[in-house]
């Protein structure tokens, strides 16, 4: 559904996206991650045709975004950077308005959209009443009509109260399952893109360092804790230490057969954990050992 082919960008002498190519495939929620300056705004500006490529080219349903702007487009809703509304206006009024940019959009879709997002005892209330997280929902309304096939979602969940931060997650959720709407979104809470994303790209000083199934990133190894008298016995055994009481294992490699060579070595073992990868230490890993 978005394809990005080798795209390319410099800002005075400052390069922003050197090379980088993702897919993501139609009905999927897919994740862009990277620090701050990684890329992902101008990822999202070239996509949205705010921003033009120093080289190569954005697609959206194979349409190029840069040879046919409007048409690649009408397949698109976004929330990029902070959401602009009109403050002395209902959110009705401030719907209306943003939906008449993309022509005639009939009521009864103007509607559903607030239904979708939970708007519909508020809608007509001035915006400057509405909390952070009720601007975040009108923001989504207006990236639902009219009637997109992919969202792009930049910090969705930005400045949301952990409350907040669970409402949209199933918004995005909902609308994905419902609708097959393909989502597109940058974040910088890992453990939400965990939560909703299957596949990621992520970003490095403007360089692709990968994309994939972010559970490709854990590799085949085993890390577990061990509460360990002497870690000395750790060392004369060739374990490999990964962090402080933390070792890593080979894919088939027993637990208890470590753990048995460590007490008859003369050491105690009070306890073993299991560690579950994550996404955000999977990204801190992978962010650092990148040149």
């Amino acid at each position: 559904m978005i394809r990005i082919e080798n795209l390319r960008k410099t800002f005075r002498g400052r390069l922003a996206l050197d090379g980088v190519s993702f897919e993501v495939q139609r009905g999927e929620i897919f994740g862009l991650l990277g620090h701050n300056g990684a890329g992902k705004s101008t990822t999202f500006g070239i996509l949205l045709g705010q921003v033009y490529p120093d080289g190569g080219e954005a697609f959206i349903d194979g349409i190029s975004v840069q040879r046919e702007r409007a048409r690649a487009l009408a397949k698109v809703g976004a929330i990029f950077e902070t959401p602009g509304f009109f403050d002395y206006m209902s959110g009705w009024s401030n719907l209306e308005i943003l939906a008449a940019y993309s022509g005639h959009v009939p009521r009864a879709e103007l509607e559903e959209a607030v239904r979708i997002v939970g708007l519909t005892g508020r809608i007509h209330d001035p915006v400057r009443v509405y909390s952070h997280g009720m601007r975040q929902r009108l923001a989504l309304a207006q990236a639902l009509v009219p009637m997109p096939q992919a969202v792009l979602l930049d910090e969705p969940t930005e400045g949301l109260d952990p409350e907040g931060i669970h409402e949209m997650r199933e918004l995005i959720q909902q609308l994905n399952r419902e609708r097959g709407l393909t989502v597109l979104l940058s974040s910088h809470l890992l453990a939400e893109v965990q939560q909703l994303c299957d596949r990621v790209a992520i970003l490095n000083q403007g360089k692709l360092v990968f994309t994939g199934r972010w559970s490709e990133l854990a590799g085949d190894g085993q890390r577990f804790r061990l509460d360990l008298d002497d870690w000395a016995k750790a060392d004369a055994l060739a374990l490999r230490i990964v962090a402080p009481q933390v070792i890593e294992l080979p894919a088939g490699d027993d637990i208890g057969e470590v753990v048995r060579r460590l007490v008859t070595a003369g050491a105690t073992v009070r306890a073993v954990e299991p560690l579950r990868p994550t996404l955000e230490n999977l990204y801190l890993d992978l962010v650092h050992r990148a040149p």
